[in-house]
């Protein structure tokens, strides 16, 4: 039997409806994907949690995407929980008094979860950023945002692969080679990009710095999925890790 092509840099994002759908689409893809998002549509749902941990049941790797964004406090008993429920990767927002609750939180939950702190929405452009009243452009605020994660602690940032170089630059200059850059608006090759703003596809995306890549929509919105998983698998192999 043929080994499956598999690489754990490639996250799937169960960007899906139902918590029905998202098991459907587990079993689709097989040992194709080793490492799934789940972000806040199926979390929210009665059992999401409970979903994201049965998928660490079966040995996958799970990145719970609940962006926490509340006072220091709040975020601190949140990221407690999670990291004390299981999961590898969790998100929470990149500003200071969050990151800091965060860290305290999984510390002192003492599990092996990463923080990730998400820097700009891959969704938000430079004329959106100053609609909302920064002062910043998205690559600006970006490496703002990834020195105060870094001083803060966390163990790598959510950001978009056209910023992935700089992070890199910038988190080997702090001494830590060990950053995690995990990329979003990730696109393959003549994919739509839908609401993304700020894209580069799989490869180019890795070769720039990023470590973890994820991808939802040209996934679980294909026609088939295990196809279209395996041509990114495929995309990447040999990039160095």
């Amino acid at each position: 039997m043929t080994p499956v092509l598999t690489d754990p840099r490639l996250i799937v994002g169960l960007d899906l409806p139902s918590l029905e759908a998202a098991r459907a689409m587990v079993d689709r893809l097989g040992a194709t994907i080793s490492f799934y998002k789940v972000g806040l549509t199926l979390l929210a749902r009665p059992g999401g949690v409970a979903f994201a941990h049965e998928l660490q049941a079966a040995g996958k790797s799970v990145f719970q995407d609940w962006k926490l964004h509340d006072i220091g406090a709040q975020v601190e008993g949140a990221a407690r929980a999670v990291a004390e429920g299981g999961c590898d990767l969790l998100t929470v927002h990149a500003e200071p008094q969050v990151m800091r609750g965060a860290v305290k939180g999984r510390d002192a939950a003492g599990t092996g979860t990463r923080l990730l702190a998400v820097t700009v929405l891959t969704s938000l452009s430079d004329a959106d950023l100053t609609d909302i009243g920064y002062g910043f452009s998205a690559r600006d605020l970006v490496e703002r945002r990834v020195r105060q994660a870094l001083d803060c602690g966390v163990d790598g940032v959510v950001s978009s692969p056209l910023e992935a170089a700089r992070v890199r630059e910038i988190a080997r200059e702090a001494g830590r080679p060990d950053f995690l850059i995990v990329a979003p608006g990730v696109r393959p090759e003549g994919a739509d990009k839908g609401d993304q703003q700020r894209v580069a596809t799989p490869r180019a995306a890795l070769e720039a710095g990023a470590t973890h890549l994820v991808v939802a929509r040209p996934v679980v919105g294909a026609d088939n999925p295990l196809l279209a998983a395996s041509a990114i698998v495929e995309s990447i192999d040999g990039v160095a890790r």
